[in-house]
């Protein structure tokens, strides 16, 4: 029995068939399938490594060594990387991140070539906000879903301090042009950070409900490029629900989380009757959902990473480049299943355990394995 996963609330994964590591068995049929029973139906493709943001909990100050250009997948194998996705292997939603995608200029016409070759797949994007304006209605017209757009923060200084960039005001006004092109709904990320947002979580969530925003709280992870992070210096989800308490009640919400990183309770004031809205908390650290996981993630470079934190990465884009025949998309989509049936049960490792002795962060910060 995996005690740390109970421990965590999380329920135990068993391989679905003897010894892990053991071949993956059955056809384009068994879809993105791992060997503890997770299908995988929700796609996050990274466009880009590159960021205009040098958010503390990510990136360095000093930026990173980016992918050359010949290095990224292309918008001609980003269409057909999908589409094997969604034609062969069960992909039901799609998220491109980065990075930050907007600042791939084919951005619009990758969305337009997706949506029309999948008219009814769900598209979302994941932005820091800066550039959005500009982009925002020409996005919409692409066939671009919906947005989550990074901004951990409403007040000048703390956004200043966090991501090293004065760019709040662009955020905004891309938020209010992203909602004005009829995109919805609208995630806000947000991650706190001890001593410098901590304190205006309710502020932040009443500045939302305002606007019909949907606010997203995620706990901090170990994927920052300096490799400061630690576990006692994180706030918590526990943490979380205390400092939105000051303002506001929160209730489970009762619609089924199918899946969703992020656990979602109704707002309301307290002794109100009134629902203002909803707000979600990522526990990825505290309270893993590893056991109902069903993403699978594909890099700027074509690699695969069957878990946000695995260490180890397998290469689509030698395929893709190696033909474009039925043959070739068969070695693909193979390779991919492949990668996925031997993603790990929890956090990169055989359990879950962010910040244990065990656990080994990935070389990769978020902004180069995409979220």
């Amino acid at each position: 029995m995996d005690t740390k996963a109970v421990a965590l609330g999380m329920p135990e994964l068993r391989p679905v068939s003897p010894g892990l590591g053991a071949p993956r068995t059955g056809g384009a049929e068994t879809g993105l399938l791992d060997q503890f029973g997770r299908v995988a139906t929700d796609m996050r493709l990274s466009l880009t490594d590159k960021c205009n943001l040098r958010c503390t909990y990510c990136m360095p100050e000093a930026g990173l060594e980016w992918l050359k250009k010949d290095k990224l997948l292309t918008a001609a194998e980003i269409v057909r990387l999908v589409g094997l996705g969604v034609n062969r292997l069960g992909v039901r939603e799609l998220r491109l991140t980065g990075g930050e995608p907007l600042v791939r200029a084919d951005l619009v016409q990758i969305i337009a070539a997706l949506r029309k070759n999948h008219p009814d797949l769900p598209i979302s994007l994941t932005t820091n906000g800066v550039g959005l304006a500009k982009k925002a209605q020409a996005l919409a017209d692409a066939g671009l879903t919906r947005l989550n757009v990074s901004m951990d923060t409403i007040h000048h200084d703390a956004f200043l301090q966090l991501t090293r960039r004065p760019f709040l005001d662009q955020v905004k006004a891309g938020i209010e042009a992203a909602a004005a092109a009829g995109m919805k709904p609208i995630k806000i990320n947000a991650v706190l950070l001890r001593g410098i947002n901590d304190t205006t979580a309710a502020e932040l969530l009443q500045w939302s409900l305002e606007r019909d925003y949907e606010l997203r709280f995620i706990e901090q992870m170990p994927l920052d490029a300096d490799h400061g992070w630690t576990r006692d210096g994180m706030i918590t989800a526990a943490e979380i629900r205390a400092l939105i308490a000051t303002d506001f009640e929160l209730t489970p919400d009762p619609r089924a989380r199918d899946g969703a990183p992020a656990e979602r309770f109704e707002v309301r004031r307290h002794g109100s009757t009134e629902l203002l809205g909803t707000v979600g908390i990522i526990a990825s650290v505290t309270e893993p959902f590893c056991a109902d996981c069903r993403r699978t993630r594909i890099t700027a470079e074509g690699k695969v990473m069957s878990c946000l934190f695995s260490l180890t990465e397998v290469d689509l884009l030698e395929l893709l480049r190696a033909g474009t025949s039925a043959h070739d998309d068969d070695a693909v989509t193979a390779r991919w299943q492949d990668a996925m049936w031997a993603k790990p049960r929890a956090h990169g490792m055989g359990h879950p355990g962010l910040g244990d002795a065990d656990f080994v962060q990935p070389d990769r910060s978020m902004s180069a394995i995409g979220g």
